[in-house]
């Protein structure tokens, strides 16, 4: 069974109350149990924090043995040198996700220090770009 783990960055803990218009009103926490009911016969795993150190110590606890990290850094995406360093020093892959089309937003949103050392980028697919996120590592 393949081990994949969704890794949510700053204030994607308040998914659902968050500016709904741009992130709809779905709680993440209830996306994700859905999520484990369509991908049955994988293990998922989900971690949430707001705080850089924490989000780089979780893609070095798991990027060893896990079969892929879907990661959705938030604002760190365009501000993190460090977690593109720690992307680019582990073996599990990689898939940068974001809810909306970070290409139709502020332009500081254009530029991701993660992309260059991820597998591929999902963005503007809402929720979704999660699940495309899950079967980019169940196609490899």
């Amino acid at each position: 069974m393949k081990k994949i783990i969704i890794i949510n960055g700053p204030n994607l803990n308040l998914l659902g109350v968050r500016e709904p218009s741009i992130y709809g009103n779905q709680s993440f926490v209830k996306f994700f149990e859905t999520l484990k009911e369509n991908y049955n016969h994988v293990n998922l795993e989900y971690f949430q924090s707001n705080h850089e150190g924490e989000i780089i110590d979780k893609i070095h606890e798991v990027g060893f043995s896990y079969d892929g990290i879907v990661l959705n850094a938030g604002a760190y995406t365009h501000t993190s040198v460090a977690i593109g360093d720690a992307i680019s020093a582990i073996d599990t892959p990689v898939v940068e996700v974001h809810i909306s089309n970070v290409h139709k937003r502020e332009s500081f949103r254009h530029h991701s220090y993660l992309a260059a050392h991820c597998t591929g980028v999902i963005c503007g697919f809402g929720l979704n770009s999660y699940s495309l996120g899950v079967q980019s590592f169940l196609s490899a």
